[in-house]
This record gives C-alpha cells, structure tokens and sequence, in this order.
C-alpha cells in the first residue's frame, strides 16, 4: 500500500516534465507575491486578508491585530506575555503560521507566540480557516495564519517612520522603506518596542510587577529578475526579545525571559512554458534562556535549528487542470539543559490537482505523504472546492484528514518526555456560503473535527507531567463575518467589519467542553474618515470559558482612536493619532488569575515620505 502512495505522488510530482514543451511562457508579474497558494489552491475555503490601515490600527503585536479583527481565541498571560491561539476550539499548536511560504511553528512547543510577531512589517496577514496539512504541513489543523512580504518590481522609493508613546512607559518606534525599479525591489522594516507595562489591577490595589519587555524585530526581503525566465528572491526576519515574565493575583513574578528567532529563505524561481517552478532553502533558528530568578545567573536555555530545501512545481496542464507539487526536506538539531541534543530528519511529497471546470465551478483534490525518522506519518488528504450560484452567490464545501507531529519537547523533555508518542490526526468537513452585493460582503461556515490521538500533559504516577496520546476530541460549530466598505462622495470612506463564533469543543468521552474555549465570541469595528481627519471604534466580546475548577468570567472590551493627516506641498505627510485601549475601562481576565490591562492610551506619530 505505501509503494502505491509513493509511486502516485511521484508520478504527479514528475507531470511537468511531460507537459513542459508546449505551453505558452508564463511572464513576470509587477507585484510578487511570496506564497501564491493561499490565492490560487484554497476555493473552498473561507480565507480573509488583512492590509494597510487595518494592520497599522491594533497595535504592537499580532495578538492584538487578530483579537478584533478575525474569529481567533487569544490566551495572553499578560500584555506583551505569551499569547497562544486557540483556532475553531483547538489548541495553540493546531494553528500553522505560514512565513512567505513555510511553516514556522516551534519545533519546541510545536506552537508560535503571537506577540513576538509586529504585523507592520509584513504587507498583508492572512487567515486561512479549516484543516491544511496537506499544503502547510504538522499543525495545521484548527487553520492557519499567513505573514507575507511581496515585492513590486516597479520603479519607486517610499520610507515610513512611525514613533508611538503610551501608558505605562510604553515606547515604539518602527522604520520601513520599500525601493526598487523594474529588476530589482526590497523591503526593510526595523521595530522596536518596550514598556514597563506595570499597570493597576482594577478592582485591587495590586499592580503587575515584573512585567517589563524589551522586543527588536528586524524584517528585511530582496528580488532580483535575471532575465525574462529566472529571479532570485531573499526574505529574512529576526526576532531578539527580553522579558520578564509578571506573576497573578496570587503571587508575584520574579522570572525572566530570553529568546532569540532568526529566519531566512532564498528562493529561485524559474518560468517555462507550461508553469513555474521554485527552489526553496531555508534557515530557521530558535533559542531561549530562562531565568527562576532574575536576579540569579542561573538559567534554563535550549535552541533548535532546521535547514529546509523544497522544490515546488506549479504546472498549467491545460485550460482546465492545474498541478501544484513539490518535494520537501527538513533536518531538525536541538540542544538543550532538558532535552539533550536530539535530531530529526523528515521528508514530504505533495500534490494539488486543481480543476477548474467552467467559469463557475472548480475544485482542488491534494494528497501528502510525510516520511520521519521518528514515526510512522499518516497520508494527508483534502478536498475543497466551490460553485457560484448567480453573481452574488458561491457556496463552498471543503474536507480532509491532517496531522500534527509530536515535538521535541513532547518526545525529549527531562522529565516527562515520552517516546511512545504517535502523531494526532485529525477529519473535518466545512460548508461555506458568501454572498457579495456591490460594497457588501457576507461569509457564513459550518464545520465538523474529529481529532484522535490529541497530545495531552498530564500528571503520571511519579509525580511529574508527562505528555500521552489520551484525547479524543469533537468539535463543532459555526462562524460568520461581514465587511462593508463604501466611498461616500469624492472625500468620505466608511468601513465596517464583524465576526461571530459559535464553538463547541468537547471531550469525546464525557462531553465536557475543553478548558478555554468559549462557546460564543464576537468583534465589531467602524472606521470612518473624512477628508484628512479619521476615526475608528472596535468592540470584542468573549463569552465565559471553562477553567480547572471553574469558570472564567466573559467580557467586553473596546478601543477608539483618532487621526489627522497633516497636508503638505511635498513629498512628506505626517500623521498625528491616539487610541484608548480599554475604553470603559473593563476588568477582564483571559488566563485565570492574570487580569489585562486597564484604560491606557497610546499616541503616534507616522511620517510618510
């Protein structure tokens, strides 16, 4: 049976070489984009993309950008403290982050921290809801979330400087320019971001002590056109942060947080006649010390490398079919005071057959075969497809089986790790309707997870934590999102965005619903600008949610900001804004015992040059 995988996946793999003579040449678009898949092999799922002013509006961090603007569950252990996404009822590490193309989740935790990620240095964010294993790999279960930089090869040079200042001593100030001509283009983004963030506990007279942070975020991409059938693209982006980790109501923090992320790929893109094809390496480094005491020289630290090579082939097989497929090779080394120095050597092969099958239907079927050195990997599949009803209305429909690999530190951890560990695998199907009217757009999906073999840390006989595949896990529910936008005169533009989530994610065994996943969760926004003057309202509500040993207490929490676009005769604009964050001034925990920050302001200054 596996010999029979093999060969399909090969011999799809291997179409181009058949079909190469005969096409038309694919030429070089203006604007690049760095992962065309999320656009052209995802019709039957509900995907959203964030751009522009809609990213410049939530602050620091990518936690927040997504609280209000998409159906994505945070757990935030504190402003600017770990924050861990829980997609569809899932948990933090079913959530793939794409980085132009590659997955980038822990290959530690098995998840990404949210607010190590500034959303200002990526051209747009995009959500990708519903199982994607196939195409992005361990993880990708409950969706994903995409950070791409595209590169437009015109020429042009633009710079920004934005500064901002705000309560609790917190400081930011990020520089970004974008250059190039018709054969060249690069981006370069630099962040910095601190605060003392020891803000009041509302309702106490308690403040969060040993809060401070400290994050560098350097982000820099480069393309060159050798000729009419090769470019060469550079992406790199480097993490360094420092922060102490604040206690709760109960006790008060002393630790403290280091770590580092470095990430670059190079890529060779190569137009024929019949498609293109792509060389991706890869370089991924992450390392962390922790300190107990921050005081103390002592610390805990482990690092993890992976060198990642793919070659990708996108292939026009005729008016009708399209492949997409590659071949993929990663080598994982780790270090570290609790998990030795273990290594990992995996491999994949990936198909995605895309039919198109006239103006208003088109599918796409997918298969993946993963090969480890450490388990035995299922074969991954989906289906997803859509049809339009009309011109207003197109139904989708997408399934598929998809996995998540167990970590090093579910496989190594001294004590506790275990090496019996198998990888979870995961089915759901997902109906999806989205009706579009002029300036008005209405996207409604249900779903349905099975996850087997859940990975879960529990405590064992000796007394310590120890990770076992104990879960079975169903989830259901339902989500829908509105977005209007409408000019109104030559000078006025008003835009309204909303999201609603309804989520059940039980235990398969008792029917309990698991700890920190809220039945009901909902975000609203308006913005409205006039001329040079514009203002914006976003409101978030989270329904209570199941603890160890009880119930968290939903909430509303709100932000309202202002700005004025300075006119000049020249080049340069300037920007003046504020934003109140926590308008009513709300109290509110999302991890038991760890309330958020109360009212704060935060002001900017954004020079466009």
């Amino acid at each position: 049976m596996k010999s029979l995988r093999y060969t399909i996946l090969f011999l799809m793999s291997a179409m181009w070489q058949i079909y190469a003579q005969d096409m038309p040449l694919q030429l070089l678009e203006e604007v690049v984009v760095s992962d065309s898949r999320l656009e052209r092999y995802a019709d039957g799922h509900k995907v959203t993309v964030l751009k522009d002013s809609v990213i410049k509006r939530n602050g620091l961090f990518l936690t927040a950008l997504l609280n209000f603007n998409s159906n994505i569950y945070f757990k935030e252990n504190g402003l600017g403290m770990v924050s861990s996404p829980a997609f569809r009822g899932t948990n933090a590490s079913h959530t793939a982050v794409i980085w132009n193309g590659i997955n980038i989740n822990s290959q530690l935790t098995g998840q990404t921290d949210f607010n190590t990620i500034n959303p200002f240095n990526y051209s747009s964010v995009g959500i990708r809801s519903g199982g994607g294993s196939v195409q992005f790999g361990s993880g990708a279960i409950g969706g994903s979330v995409h950070l791409n930089n595209d590169l437009k090869f015109e020429k042009h040079i633009n710079h920004q400087v934005f500064t901002g200042y705000g309560s609790f001593d917190t400081r930011s100030i990020n520089y970004s320019t974008s250059f190039g001509s018709e054969k060249w283009s690069s981006t370069v983004g630099v962040n910095y971001n601190s605060s003392d963030n020891d803000y009041r506990y509302l309702e106490t007279d308690a403040r969060n002590i040993n809060g401070e942070f400290e994050h560098v975020n350097l982000n820099a991409n480069a393309g060159y056109i050798l000729n009419d059938k090769n470019s060469l693209r550079l992406y790199h982006q480097s993490f360094i942060g420092d922060r102490n980790l604040s206690g709760n109501l109960v006790a008060v923090g002393r630790s403290r947080f280091k770590d580092n992320q470095h990430r670059t790929q190079l890529e060779w893109v190569n137009f024929f006649k019949s498609g293109v094809g792509r060389l991706k390496l890869a370089y991924l480094h992450e390392d962390f010390k922790y300190f107990e005491n921050k005081d103390s020289d002592t610390f805990s630290e482990g690092k993890v490398t992976t060198l990642l090579a793919r070659y990708a082939v996108d292939l026009e097989l005729s008016k009708s079919f399209r492949l997409n497929s590659y071949i993929e090779y990663n080598n994982f080394r780790a270090l570290g005071s609790n998990f030795d120095a273990p290594q990992r050597n995996d491999a994949a092969v990936t198909a995605v057959l895309k039919h198109t099958v006239n103006n208003k239907t088109r599918y796409n079927f997918s298969l993946r075969q993963d090969v480890s050195s450490d388990f035995n990997a299922p074969l991954v599949f989906a289906w997803d497809g859509s049809f339009d009803i009309g011109k207003n209305y197109r139904v989708q429909l997408n399934g598929s089986r998809n996995f998540r690999m167990p970590t090093f530190n579910d496989l190594y951890w001294t004590p506790g790790g275990n090496l019996n560990l198998v990888p979870e695998q995961s089915y759901q199907v997902d109906l999806g309707h989205r009706l579009r009217w002029d300036s008005l757009t209405f996207k409604l999906n249900t779903y349905y997870i099975q996850t087997e073999n859940m990975i879960r840390w529990l405590p064992n006989v000796n007394g310590f934590w120890s990770p076992n595949n104990v879960d079975e896990v169903r989830i259901y529910g339902l989500e829908s999102e509105v977005a209007f936008q409408k000019s109104i005169g030559e000078n006025q533009l008003i835009r309204l965005n909303g999201n609603y989530a309804y989520t059940v994610s039980e235990d398969k065994a008792s029917g309990v619903q698991l700890i920190y996943v809220p039945f009901h969760r909902a975000n609203a926004s308006i913005a409205y600008s006039i001329a040079n003057l514009g203002v914006f309202y976003q409101h978030l509500y989270n329904g209570s949610v199941s603890i160890i040993g009880g119930e968290l207490d939903g909430y509303q929490v709100a932000n309202a900001g202002l700005s004025y676009t300075i006119p000049t005769k020249q080049k340069l604009e300037y920007r003046i804004g504020v934003t109140i964050n926590n308008l009513f001034n709300t109290y509110y925990e999302n991890i038991a015992l760890r309330p958020m920050p109360n009212r704060n302001i935060q002001t900017q200054l954004i020079l466009n040059f």
